[in-house]
């Protein structure tokens, strides 16, 4: 398994391609709203891509707005979950927020997702929403200061 922080068109495309797996054909997701402007190596997120055994299984995207990294798009290929994917996603987006200065990082958790988030620091911040159909919540993770 490893990790890697997408610079090379082919290595997103993999991860569009997690992407529409997960959150169109598994979640409804509509095509057309799982893609933005963010979807780019432009330096407006930096994303990343997880492998195993040579096999793009999960990605997911950081960006920046007033010194708050939001975790976005995060997924894995439903044979690779509950192998510790999701914890690597977020443990690498948060080590990026920490080297942009960002003091916190947020992102909308799917609300079956809530338990998952809160073993890894988050806490609940909003009341339930819904957002692509899908109920939502807010969380929130401080990030250590540097010293």
């Amino acid at each position: 398994m490893f990790v890697k922080r997408i610079a090379i068109y082919e290595d997103l495309r993999a991860a569009f391609e997690i992407r529409k797996q997960v959150f169109v054909k598994e979640q409804g997701v509509p095509l057309e709203d799982e893609f933005d402007q963010f979807d780019t190596l432009n330096g407006l997120c930096e994303h990343i891509l997880v492998h195993y055994n040579e096999q793009p299984v999960g990605t997911g995207r950081i960006r920046f707005m007033d010194g708050v990294g939001k975790m976005e798009r995060i997924c894995i290929l439903e044979p690779y979950r509950k192998l510790g994917f999701g914890k690597i996603i977020i443990k690498e987006l948060e080590e990026i927020a920490e080297v942009r200065g960002a003091s916190q990082v947020k992102l909308h958790g799917q609300t079956h997702a809530e338990g998952f988030y809160k073993k890894l620091g988050f806490r609940t911040s909003s009341t339930i929403f819904i957002e692509d159909g899908i109920p939502h919540i807010l969380m929130l993770k401080k990030l250590p200061t540097k010293k």
